[in-house]
């Protein structure tokens, strides 16, 4: 990696100035939310009332989606509404939740596209994105990561008025939890038929880049889907994914086809507390079981035996036709997963409450999706062959019905050990079964919280081990390069060209720890003249939770090392306590005058 050093500017940080200031407001305001927690964390129990996004008998050659919300979250006051979230969090699952509950490497996927097939247009997808990925401080995805066209990449559709938005928005937040450095082609179909939300979702498939594309929606099965799914989602190398419902047992199209990836639902809840009892496996703090709330009408994960489908030759189960599911997901609306969605919020009358929480089955597609090309394998077969060879990566669900009578074969309906027609495999634990490499998962720890620095190599002295980082960062560096002690540092870009590098380190640790203080020396170097303009910037976090953001605006403070010292509290929203977190250094530079950002002696301690 070339190297250009510069001289240093001005600016200073000051840690912990914005947590006083939520403190000060915690107290003021009297609330009890917990700083960074989600709602959804907590144990939800029975059902929670919802009503299906999109219409719920579509004409006949439509679709409709699969998405539920949540019809009693309560309203944001208008002191709350000025409120950082960080005081009045949301409902519902966030990110931290889903990357935990799959175990999910949230370091990989960089560039890979996803693509998602909704209809008609929503005009604030792009900052409703933008909006939700801050607000868990997921990496930013502006132009070259987001892309939105119409559905054979031109114009746009009209502006959405059934639901869809929402629709939209629920794809665009599930794929950026669970693979935050991928990127997002939305493809949007004129309308809501199978005609053209099949030619977008063909569209897509074809584009350079794209792993895997989602389809939240479908619809009754019918004579003439064979030849609508071997024309328009046969694709070998990209893998088509489809939800498989939400009306309880029973089989939808496009999720029928052979040639996709049936997801159904799950249950998600959290269990255990610091012990693991209670938890159906005792190494992984969730249970899980089939989605079925059709006793109080509010929907069920979709599953059975195709009509018309053949009998794909990756399936051997007694189905004489093609089976759903395929695999699995968190589908339940309660606790549900957290959505921010200003358009849709608008069209149910919800002004006052961009953040929504929803489930169904157009939840768990997504996320499958973004695994999948997180996963990156160099031909994700659009059939499930790889999931039955790899099926020690999934977690089995082995309890739990979609159906209010029984089914014959009873698998069909009915959860048990091994494949099983509502959730499939199971859900995936990493992802091996999809794919990728095996993971290996955070050790479960209810022991008393380590003392000492919690991370491997926090010198740099033994090179590159136990850390992940781009190519060069780790060296002997000379010059104003050199490092605050011993022989080698991290020197993040530096290069006077566009470049993103980055720096990260998992860390495992008891889930009786309830703070991590992050430290760390700082050298700031740079050529640009400016000490306003943010040209190029490092930005630190741990899981999910801000540590600080460095420009070039600040190398004056930093022309020789500073020593960095920020407390956070766990457990965070996007940052699980009971598994660990990681600890990631990204410094991104335009293509102006360089900055070169210096990193050396790193260390966490927790309490």
């Amino acid at each position: 990696m070339t190297r250009h050093v510069g001289r240093s500017g001005s600016a200073s940080f000051v840690p912990g100035r914005r947590v006083v200031l939520v403190w000060a407001l915690v107290m003021l305001l009297g609330t009890t939310a917990a700083v960074g927690h989600s709602g959804g964390r907590a144990q939800a129990s029975g059902s929670a009332p919802t009503q299906k996004v999109c219409p719920v008998k579509p004409q006949p050659g439509h679709f409709t989606c699969f998405a539920r919300r949540r019809t009693d979250i309560r309203k944001r006051s208008a002191v709350e509404g000025v409120l950082p979230q960080v005081v009045d969090p949301q409902q519902g699952y966030g990110p931290s939740d889903i990357q935990s509950a799959y175990n999910i490497p949230v370091d990989q996927g960089a560039g890979a596209t996803v693509a998602i097939i909704d209809s008609f247009d929503d005009p604030d997808a792009e900052s409703d994105l933008a909006t939700y990925r801050t607000n868990y401080s997921l990496p930013a995805c502006g132009s070259g990561c987001f892309r939105k066209v119409g559905q054979t990449g031109g114009k746009l559709p009209g502006a959405d008025i059934s639901g869809w938005a929402t629709e939209i928005m629920l794809d665009l937040d599930m794929v950026s939890a669970a693979c935050p450095l991928c990127h997002i082609l939305l493809v949007e179909a004129d309308d809501d038929s199978v005609a053209n939300l099949a030619i977008a979702a063909k569209w897509a498939a074809g584009q350079p880049g794209v792993h895997a594309v989602s389809n939240s929606y479908g619809g009754p099965e019918s004579a003439g889907d064979s030849s609508t799914g071997a024309t328009y989602f046969a694709h070998p190398n990209v893998a088509m994914v489809a939800a498989a419902g939400d009306g309880g047992y029973g089989v939808e199209f496009p999720a029928a086809s052979p040639y996709t990836i049936a997801v159904g639902g799950t249950s998600l809840q959290a269990c255990g507390g610091n012990t693991g009892k209670g938890c159906i496996n005792s190494q992984r703090l969730w249970n899980e079981t089939v989605w079925n709330d059709l006793s109080t009408g509010q929907g069920a994960t979709g599953s059975g035996c195709s009509a018309y489908e053949p009998k794909p030759a990756w399936q051997h189960d007694s189905c004489t036709s093609r089976t759903v599911a395929d695999v699995s997901a968190v589908a339940d609306p309660n606790p549900g997963v957290s959505i921010y969605d200003t358009w849709g919020s608008v069209e149910s009358n919800s002004t006052d409450n961009p953040w929504n929480v929803l489930g169904g089955t157009s939840a768990a597609a997504p996320i499958i999706a973004a695994m999948i090309a997180e996963a990156n394998v160099s031909n994700p077969s659009a059939s499930y062959a790889y999931v039955a060879a790899n099926s020690t990566g999934l977690n089995n669900i082995t309890s739990g019905t979609n159906s209010p009578t029984s089914c014959t074969p009873t698998y069909l309906c009915t959860a048990g050990v091994g494949y099983n027609g509502p959730t499939g495999q199971g859900t995936p634990y990493g992802l091996l079964a999809l794919g990728g490499s095996g993971t290996t998962p955070y050790p479960l720890n209810v022991g008393a919280c380590p003392s000492g620095n919690v991370l491997t190599n926090p010198g740099f002295e033994s090179g590159s081990k136990g850390w992940t980082v781009s190519s060069g960062v780790i060296g002997a560096h000379k010059g104003s390069a050199s490092p605050h002690g011993g022989k080698d540092s991290a020197w993040l870009d530096g290069n006077g060209k566009s470049t993103t590098d980055t720096l990260s380190q998992k860390v495992g640790f008891s889930a009786a720890c309830r703070y991590a203080t992050v430290s760390f020396w700082l050298k700031i170097n740079t050529k640009e003249t400016s000490s306003t303009a943010k040209h190029d910037t490092m930005v630190v976090t741990l899981g999910a939770a801000p540590i600080g953001t460095w420009s070039n605006t600040q190398h004056s403070r930093y022309a020789k090392y500073l020593h960095v010292t920020v407390r956070v509290n766990l457990p965070l929203d996007t940052y699980n306590a009971y598994t660990g977190g990681t600890l990631r250094f990204v410094g991104k530079e335009n293509s102006s005058k360089q900055t070169s950002f210096i990193i050396d002696d790193v260390m966490i301690t927790l309490s």
